[in-house]
């Protein structure tokens, strides 16, 4: 057993039916293309259908079992049909990864006027998630079997500035999440929350650089290890540092936070503003700040050194952060 109470062994996922919603680009098409790799069935969910069907058509020309299936979340009908015809098609499903988001960022001052902000972002954050989930336990149950995946964000942890909508949605997924794998531990459905730092997918605007961020690919892999290993929690360092200054340094760490705040105002789009386009080349790696609707380019990923020194620094790396990640596992609140 790990600190955090769960077993370390990994499952396979071969044979297994993964639900993963917001497929069609970013977080959700890497994690889809990396589940398939390890031999799961993969029925991808998103709003856009033409995306839908290239990921789908991309799984399958790397050999993979993966199927379409065009859902709006928010909307109870559309995804009472699409989990009939799921059902109808293969019998039950044994993992759903709650993965698609909509993300505004704009400071409260900003908002006073616009609480649909708020209302949309829990529309798909919460009661998009909240409603898969629902549907899918009484299966779950009956089969004794099944494990559901929340991508949150470390931004709950830290309180970031700007984010009051996107993490106030993330925050009740979490709460949410928490209660439920209490109440299904004897049922044999298990939760993992991931609270994943910033990432670098089609979900971007002219904001600014937030800081550095994370390629799909690896948010992909850390989706797998979620669904292999079922850990109660995936945090990052950022999320347990700010967890600890709110416990152990409130005042400092809302000082620092502040100075943040300060240091990188709202963009353009926030206040209004009708803003330049970006070339490709210097697209921030940040979250969409408006609409939460990813856009049809994606980032490419960082170019990746070859011979025999970068192979050998890598796998020192990997070696380094699984050590890392073990002695963290002692203790309380962290769970890299």
């Amino acid at each position: 057993m790990s600190a955090n109470g769960t077993h370390r062994g990994k499952r396979d996922l071969t044979g297994r039916h993964i639900l993963i919603t917001g497929a069609s680009s970013g977080i959700g098409r890497a994690a889809a293309t990396a589940v398939a790799k390890k031999g799961a069935v993969v029925l991808l969910v998103a709003r856009r259908e033409d995306e839908l069907a290239a990921a789908v058509d991309e799984i399958r020309a790397g050999g993979g079992a993966a199927h379409g299936y065009p859902c709006d979340i928010t909307d109870s009908a559309s995804v009472e049909a699409t989990l009939a015809k799921i059902t109808a098609e293969h019998g039950h499903v044994d993992m759903l990864v709650n993965n698609a988001g909509r993300s505004i960022r704009r400071a409260i001052h900003r908002s006073t006027d616009r609480l649909h902000d708020y209302e949309r972002t829990m529309a798909v954050n919460y009661f998009g998630a909240l409603r898969l989930t629902l549907a899918l336990l009484p299966q779950m149950r009956e089969r004794k079997s099944g494990h559901i995946v929340n991508i949150s964000s470390a931004g709950v942890q830290v309180a970031t500035p700007r984010y009051s909508a996107y993490l106030a949605s993330k925050a009740a997924l979490d709460k949410f999440t928490e209660v439920a794998a209490v109440e299904t531990m004897a049922d044999g459905v298990t939760f993992t929350t991931i609270h994943m730092p910033l990432v670098r997918t089609p979900m971007i605007a002219p904001t600014g650089n937030q800081g550095p961020a994370e390629s799909p690919e690896w948010a992909a892999a850390t989706i797998v290890r979620a669904l292999t290993e079922r850990p109660r929690r995936i945090d990052v360092p950022v999320g347990t540092l700010g967890e600890y200054g709110a416990l152990f340094a409130p005042r400092i760490r809302d000082l620092v936070l502040h100075r943040y705040y300060r240091m990188i105002p709202d963009s353009p789009a926030a206040r209004g503003e009708q803003a330049e386009p970006l070339p490709q080349s210097r697209l921030p790696m940040v979250r969409d700040v408006e609409t939460g609707v990813p856009e049809d380019d994606e980032l490419p990923a960082p170019p990746r050194a070859s011979g025999p020194l970068p192979r050998v620094r890598a796998r020192a790396a990997r070696g380094t952060g699984t050590v890392l990640r073990r002695a963290a596992r002692w203790v309380p609140g962290t769970h890299w």
